[in-house]
């Protein structure tokens, strides 16, 4: 059991490592390609591009270490703005893409608008647990390890220049918008959605590791041996992990949609019966909660999400868990909280 668990980390580690080679060579190719064709044709003008887009990169990634700070500094505030800004934001959004005047752009306004909908009624929903989230997000990000906001600012740098990095492959992309550009563009973004749940969640085990050491027997762990050990230790499971859990999660939610729309109608009774129960299976052998136990015990993926579920069945905290997403939404504001609160 523990040779298959080691084989299929392994594979899912290098299957990164070649992807992510993969996806820089093809970055590289499209970002000269589309320099070069810029002075033959004028469909891509590297300025009209590249300016706006690096620029708004560098904004995110500053926004992104000023919302981390802001978030120690005053966690119930920032819990509040997070809730009340993103119907906001996304709905500036969509009139942005509205007034693009685009197909493309229209179509993505309207899932923009129905999205900023859907957080203003869950915003209000969960309202009554601010409190409760509040209490949780700063009793997490109390007594973080040391050098932990350095690494996040060093995360936050390197991630910033990786998507500005891939934002001119993508530029490159649309200066011919082939077919084949337009695939070309589909796996950038999809090896910039894996690669920054990696980040994100090497940080979570991480983090997980240091506060156990500390906790079990007072130990404090250097963070950058942390990090290592991380990297050469649970490296597969992660990489595995943040394919699995994000894929699972739309599947739970979808499911979750199913019994909520079926209601008491018997000719969706079966259908609905049937998501909830793989809604069901599934949050046991993929959950976010799992990395903590990555980290701590350095298990495989699946069984640490298995062993966690169980710990909360035995403990009487199902349901809690799966009605209650609002901590992980607040303190999802910081890579610094304590990695026990998920």
């Amino acid at each position: 059991m523990t040779t298959n668990r080691s084989f299929v980390t392994k594979l899912f580690q290098y299957l990164f490592y070649v992807q992510f080679l993969l996806i820089t060579v093809l970055v590289l190719v499209l970002t000269v390609r589309g320099v070069l064709s810029a002075a033959h044709t004028h469909h891509f003008h590297p300025k009209e591009w590249y300016v706006p887009v690096l620029s708004s990169t560098a904004c995110a990634g500053l926004v992104g270490f000023a919302w981390q700070e802001l978030t120690c500094f005053n966690p119930s505030r920032m819990v509040k703005a997070t809730f009340w800004l993103s119907p906001l934001l996304s709905c500036a959004f969509g009139i942005l893409l509205i007034s693009i005047g685009t197909p493309g752009g229209v179509a993505a306004s309207v899932i923009a608008l129905i999205s900023s909908v859907i957080q203003s009624l869950y915003a209000c929903w969960v309202s009554p647990r601010f409190q409760h989230a509040n209490k949780i997000v700063t009793v997490s990000i109390a007594h973080h390890p040391p050098k932990v906001k350095a690494m996040v600012l060093l995360s936050i740098i390197i991630c910033t220049v990786y998507l500005a990095s891939l934002m001119s492959g993508i530029g490159g992309a649309t200066a011919t918008a082939t077919e084949i550009d337009t695939l070309f563009i589909f796996l950038i973004l999809g090896s910039l959605t894996w690669t920054m749940q990696i980040v994100k969640n090497m940080m979570l085990v991480t983090v997980s590791h240091i506060k156990y050491m500390h906790f079990a027997s007072g130990t404090q762990v250097d963070f950058k041996t942390a990090v290592r050990n991380s990297a050469k230790y649970s490296m597969g499971s992660i990489c595995m992990g943040s394919i699995f859990i994000p894929v699972l999660g739309v599947i739970r939610g979808s499911a979750r949609g199913v019994n909520l729309v079926s209601g008491d109608a018997d000719e969706f009774m079966c259908s609905a019966n049937c998501c909830s129960g793989v809604a069901s299976r599934l949050v046991a052998y993929g959950n976010r909660w799992g990395f903590v136990q990555v980290g701590v015990y350095n298990k495989g993926i699946v069984q640490a999400s298995a062993d966690t579920w169980e710990m909360f069945r035995r403990l009487g905290m199902e349901k809690l868990i799966i009605l209650t997403s609002l901590v992980h939404s607040a303190s999802s504001l910081g890579w610094q909280q304590d990695p026990y609160v998920h």
